[in-house]
């Protein structure tokens, strides 16, 4: 079972980026499926200047509530951004390239978490 803190670490970045117009949002619980993180929030931007924006965004509310991210990876110019929180993975897609990668399909028996109204 998660931390409270990486659910709440995880729907606090998913109303951030919700809160930026992020499209198609979706947290996979990957509790018991992976030792790399309990939640994975996978979501899409329509343009590289949303992806930083959303990016930012997610990157202030958490440390603004004292998560600070411990790595931060790609560029939104390339389509791909990631923000390693430790229990929580966010990765922020351009449309065509998060097809690409296709982590829900790769990660396809994780359950999804409800976050509408984080």
């Amino acid at each position: 079972m998660a931390s409270t803190s990486a659910e709440r670490t995880v729907r606090l970045a998913a109303q951030a980026a919700m809160e930026k117009k992020a499209v198609d949002l979706v947290v996979l619980d990957l509790q018991g499926l992976s030792g790399v993180a309990d939640f994975f929030l996978v979501c899409s931007a329509q343009s590289s200047t949303q992806l930083d924006t959303i990016a930012d965004a997610i990157q202030g509310v958490l440390k603004g509530a004292g998560v600070r991210a411990r790595h931060r990876e790609g560029t939104a110019q390339s389509g791909w951004l990631l923000l390693d929180y430790g229990d929580v993975v966010v990765h922020l897609f351009a449309e065509g390239t998060r097809e690409f990668y296709a982590l829900e399909r790769l990660w396809g028996d994780a359950p999804v978490l409800s976050v509408e109204g984080a």
